[in-house]
């Protein structure tokens, strides 16, 4: 277990701006980041990171959170391991006892293939130096590769020993998940000996293949004594799969975002050369043919990708291959084909980084104009091979979803292809048609598969056996659901901020915040929370109370401090200018009013965020999730008062408090009125058949009670409908 300290100061120092950057390429936008969404696929940034809350959100998948839940989320981790993982980023030592063989089972299956494969990598690169084989044949091969030793450090390169059975021999001493080993493809299982491992990589160069975050998903061995398979990967788990992964990404992510531009090209060496050489923005789809995930990927970084490939046949290809995909992922694709003769690696090898980039800057071409280009100078006089490379092309127009840009496009296809203008431009118009159409149905299905998930699991927020109710039978058990949430979401967003002035019997006035507001309304009323995961909410928010006090006495002392270093600052600097009295007067005026309303604000989003801040990263899923939520589901204030009523955000978060909380304890409590009318109404039709009359005047007093004090509440409410949407 990790202790509640350590938690509190990994928590403390996990900046969320930092952790998603590992993942996203995140651009400033306002006060916020933005970028593509990490947990699906998509062409325009969505995913929106606020650094002062600590908090990010995709609004188009709704994923997000603390920079714990995003780890969480983005790595498939526990609670703990995402601790771990975060822990690991800053520097934060953490005390744990070793796990215990039974700890060590219940590790789920992707932190147990992780493991497995940082172990053989560890091992296989600890092989490549230290042992005598790995030096003579595995490092050898390298360095006659010109690869640098600091290349094969940064890429972890290793050897697996030829012995057949290396790393399972040792697996064994280190007590290593032997299934774990063989389900990421570093074993293999024998067929004639039942239970008898092998190594599959033996004897070969090992090339790891780091996801972002920097885990080895998977491994790739280059064979080195001419065998069948020149390479041989790792097969497809839990951890890995191909299509969504890119050799090279943890190693050239920040410079891709740097230099806001990707190369791509092929094999694990062509990035290893072109890194050496200071190209080091480049990945590999290692031979496949490029994914919607692949791109996807690249495109959380840059919107720039340059395709590097031989010059040869295979080379022109394979620079055909993903056009349109990467078209409609809103790319801006150019290709170069390297000299005869040459891959990115050999090329690398024999020009400097001055020499190479220079080369890319003059011989890469526009994608759409290559295609034109390579398909018109194969047709020669043929007539019918000329329309099929003119459809060709049209069909890769019309994978631009940006009308200006396709248009810019058309006209240039209209003078490579000659062909007028205005026929290509109706040809692409009717594919983009074709397309988009085909998209709207998948969207449809999407929107039914959607929807019948939702049915089955409505509410997000709420784990546990909520999660599989349906809304109907939420409802029925726990009738007052959509009240009690919305309770819940203010108390979380607002629950530390101060709401009103109380007088107390003794004739002293004091300042209630919205928590205590809240619970002595209900109390009043003697109600409380029904639904198990909001009672668990509330009840955390309460026991955060001291902790509050306390943090808000220390940050109220730093305040002050830092209020008066500001002025004593402000009024050196005033008597450092040529001003005459008025002038200083209005010149300490506007200072004093500029830092009170910093150092105001500065208090208020103390008050404001720390309750989500806390409460985001907390360790049962169901005060996370609720949080999680609750942050992202801000209502805000109408057009039409924010038109009549210019005020400042703290001003405007204020009167949404009081507004908000206000209605909805009102909406709560009418609805239980109408709840107890109702019963009322049934027991008065009971009464009736059963000819009681004493029972039935006393009844009908009751209703009459209830329907008055509802009467009075609706006052309050107003004329507004009270709804029921969850």
């Amino acid at each position: 277990m990790i202790d509640k300290a350590t938690i509190q100061k990994i928590t403390d120092a996990a900046n969320i701006v930092e952790v998603v950057s590992d993942y996203v390429h995140l651009v400033r936008r306002g006060r916020n980041y933005v970028g593509l969404c990490p947990f699906h696929n998509e062409k325009t940034p969505s995913f929106s990171v606020n650094s002062v809350r600590n908090f990010c959100y995709c609004f188009s998948c709704k994923k997000g959170g603390s920079p714990v839940n995003f780890i969480m989320e983005k790595e498939g981790l526990s609670y703990r391991d995402a601790l771990l993982h975060l822990a690991a980023k800053y520097n934060i030592k953490v005390e744990e006892k070793e796990l215990s063989d039974d700890e060590r089972r219940q590790m789920d299956e992707r932190e147990s293939l992780l493991a497995a494969n940082e172990w053989a990598t560890t091992q296989m690169e600890k092989a490549l130096r230290d042992t005598e084989e790995g030096r003579n044949v595995g490092l050898q091969y390298l360095y006659q590769r010109g690869v640098t030793d600091e290349a094969i450090r940064k890429f972890r390169l290793g050897y697996n020993l030829d012995t057949g059975h290396a790393l399972a021999d040792l697996a064994k001493l280190d007590g290593v998940d032997i299934p774990s080993l063989i389900a990421t493809g570093v074993l293999g299982e024998s067929q004639r000996m039942p239970g008898a491992s092998y190594d599959r990589f033996r004897g070969r160069v090992i090339f790891p293949v780091l996801n972002p975050s920097g885990k080895v998903v998977a491994l790739g061995g280059r064979d080195l004594k001419g065998g069948m398979a020149k390479y041989i990967n790792s097969p497809e788990s839990a951890i890995y799969k191909k299509s969504n992964e890119l050799y090279g990404i943890y190693q050239a992510k920040s410079e891709i975002a740097k230099q806001d531009n990707c190369y791509l090209v092929e094999g694990y060496m062509d990035v290893i050369g072109m890194w050496q050489a200071g190209m080091e923005n480049v990945v590999a789809s290692s031979g496949t043919a490029l994914t919607d995930g692949q791109i996807a990927m690249i495109h959380r970084f840059t919107e720039n990708i340059t395709l590097i490939y031989d010059g040869d046949a295979a080379g022109i290809k394979a620079a055909l291959r993903g056009i349109d995909m990467l078209l409609s992922h809103k790319m801006n694709v150019k290709v170069l084909l390297l000299p005869d003769g040459h891959d990115p690696d050999s090329f690398a090898r024999i020009n400097t980084p001055e020499q190479f980039r220079e080369y890319v800057k003059t011989n890469a071409t526009d994608i759409i104009r290559f295609k034109a280009q390579v398909l018109l100078r194969d047709v020669g006089n043929d007539p019918q091979r000329r329309v099929a490379a003119i459809e060709s092309v049209v069909q890769s127009l019309s994978h631009i979803p940006d009308k200006v840009k396709r248009n810019v496009y058309v006209q240039e296809c209209s003078r490579i292809l000659g062909v007028r203008e205005d026929v290509i431009e109706s040809a692409v118009e009717k594919s983009r048609g074709e397309i988009v159409a085909r998209q709207i149905k998948q969207r449809n299905q999407s929107d039914v598969e959607r929807i019948e998930t939702d049915n089955r699991n409505p509410h997000p927020a709420v784990t546990g056996n909520l999660r599989s109710m349906k809304t109907k039978d939420l409802l029925e058990q726990y009738p007052y659901y959509p009240f009690e949430r919305a309770i819940v979401f203010l108390c979380v967003r607002y629950g530390m901020l101060d709401f009103c002035e109380v007088t107390y019997e003794d004739g002293s006035t004091g300042m209630i915040d919205v928590m205590e507001y809240v619970t002595d309304e209900l109390q009043d009323d003697d109600i409380w929370f029904s639904v198990p995961a909001f009672d668990k909410t509330i009840n955390c928010i309460l026991q955060l109370k001291t902790d509050y006090d306390l943090a808000k006495q220390q940050m109220a002392e730093n305040i002050a401090a830092e209020r008066e270093s500001l002025l004593k600052q402000g009024y050196d600097d005033i008597a450092q200018k040529a001003m005459n009295v008025a002038e200083i007067k209005r010149e300490e005026r506007m200072l004093k009013e500029r830092v009170e309303k910093e150092m105001t604000e500065r208090e208020f989003n103390f008050s404001r965020y720390f309750i989500e801040q806390r409460l985001s990263s907390h360790h049962d899923d169901d005060v996370r999730h609720i949080v999680t939520e609750a942050i992202n589901s801000e209502p805000p204030l109408s057009n039409i008062y924010l038109r009549n009523n210019p005020v400042s955000e703290m001003q405007m978060e204020t009167e949404r408090m009081h507004t908000l909380v206000q209605r909805s304890i009102l909406e709560w409590k009418n609805e239980l009125l109408n709840q107890k009318i109702s019963a009322k109404m049934k027991s008065l039709n009971g009464q009736f058949s059963q000819s009681a009359p004493d029972e039935v005047q006393t009844i009908l007093m009751e209703i009459q009670a209830l329907m008055e004090k509802r009467g009075m509440l609706a006052k309050e409410i107003g004329d507004r409908t009270i709804g029921k949407k969850i």
